[in-house]
C-alpha cells in the first residue's frame, strides 16, 4: 500500500430488532454469503464481521443479533453480543424495517443507545422500502425521529439494491483516516467450520416450522479437508425435547435427509470444494437456559 496514500478503516455495528435485515444487507454489500439468512426472527445469534475492503477503504460490518426482549439465556447472551458491538464502533447504522410499525423492541433499542455515554456516530436506515408507500416512508422517518434523533435517515431497498452506493459512500466518507486492519483478501473473521455450522442452522429455519427451529443448536464436530479438495463434516443437531427431535428427522428419515442436501449444497457454494455431510439429531433438555450447554455450543460471553 501507497504510504502517502490517505486511507480509512473502522467498525460499522449493523443493529436492529430481530428479521429485520442485518445479515442480508451484509451478504449483499460484500457480495457474497458469510452470515445465514433466513424468514425467521433471531437467525444471528452471535456477532460475526463482514470485511469489505475498496482501494480507499476497509469497512468492517459487525452483524450482530437482533435486540430483544430475551425468554432465556441464549437470548441474554445474544442481547450482550449486539451491546458489546455499540461500544466498539466507529459508526452505528441501525436498521429499521419500514413495511411495519415500530415495535417495543424498536423502543429497546432506542433506550439502549440513549442510555451509552460515548456513543459513535448513529445513522438509521428504513429497509424495505420498496414494499411501502413515498407517504408511508415519511411518517416512518417522523415516528424514527421521535424514537432517536439520528445524524440522517436513509431509505433502502436491499432487495432492489436500492440507494446501497449511497450508503456505502456515507459510511466510507465518515470512518477515521488510518491504515487497514485486516489483509485485503479477509472477508470476515469467522472460519469455514463456523461459517458451515450456520448454514445447517439456515436450512432448519427454512424447512421446520413454528417454534421448532429457535430450539436447535448446530454443533460441528468435525470438519476435515481431505487431499482430493474435499471436505468431510459431521455435525449434531440439538434439539430440547423428544418430540422436537422426530420432527427435525421427519418420517423415514425425510426432513433431516432435505436439511442435509441444502446445507451441503450451501456449504458447497461457500467454500468451493465438494462436500460430504454426515448429520444427527441428539436432545439436551432445556439448552437454551443451561449455562453449561451454551458454553458447549459456543455461546459464551466474555463479559463476567
Amino acid at each position: 500500500m501507497d504510504e502517502h496514500k490517505v486511507t480509512r478503516a473502522g467498525y460499522v455495528a449493523v443493529i436492529g430488532r430481530p428479521n429485520v435485515g442485518k445479515s442480508t444487507l451484509v451478504n449483499t454489500l460484500l457480495d457474497q454469503k458469510i452470515a445465514a439468512v433466513s424468514s425467521k426472527p433471531q437467525t444471528t445469534r452471535r456477532r460475526q464481521l463482514g470485511i469489505l475492503t475498496l482501494p480507499e477503504a476497509q469497512v468492517i460490518f459487525v452483524d450482530t443479533p437482533g435486540l430483544h426482549i430475551p425468554q432465556h439465556k441464549l437470548g441474554d447472551f445474544m442481547n450482550q453480543n449486539a451491546t458489546d458491538a455499540l461500544l466498539d464502533a466507529d459508526i452505528i447504522l441501525w436498521l429499521l424495517d419500514a413495511s411495519v410499525p415500530f415495535t417495543d423492541e424498536d423502543k429497546l433499542i432506542a433506550e439502549k443507545l440513549k442510555s451509552i455515554k460515548k456513543l459513535p456516530a448513529v445513522w438509521m436506515a428504513l429497509t424495505k422500502c420498496d414494499l411501502v408507500t413515498a407517504d408511508t416512508i415519511m411518517e416512518r422517518k417522523r415516528q424514527a425521529l421521535e424514537l432517536f434523533s439520528a445524524k440522517d435517515i436513509l431509505e433502502l431497498s436491499v432487495e432492489n439494491k436500492q440507494a446501497l452506493d449511497s450508503l456505502l459512500t456515507l459510511i466510507i466518507d465518515n470512518l477515521p483516516e488510518g491504515d487497514f486492519y485486516f489483509d485485503p483478501d479477509t472477508i470476515t473473521d469467522a472460519y469455514e467450520r463456523d461459517i458451515a455450522g450456520e448454514l445447517i442452522r439456515e436450512s432448519v429455519l427454512m424447512f421446520v416450522k413454528d417454534e421448532v427451529p429457535h430450539c436447535v443448536a448446530v454443533k460441528v464436530d468435525a470438519y476435515e479437508e481431505r487431499p482430493d479438495d474435499k471436505a468431510y463434516i459431521e455435525a449434531t443437531l440439538f434439539v430440547e425435547r423428544e418430540s422436537q427431535k422426530g420432527i427435525l428427522i421427519g418420517k423415514g428419515g425425510e426432513m433431516i435427509k432435505k436439511i442435509g442436501t441444502r446445507s451441503r449444497q450451501e456449504i458447497e457454494s461457500m467454500s468451493g470444494r465438494k462436500v460430504f455431510l454426515n448429520l444427527k439429531v441428539q436432545v439436551n433438555k432445556n439448552w437454551r437456559n443451561s449455562a453449561d450447554a451454551l458454553s458447549l455450543l459456543g455461546y459464551e460471553s466474555n463479559k463476567e
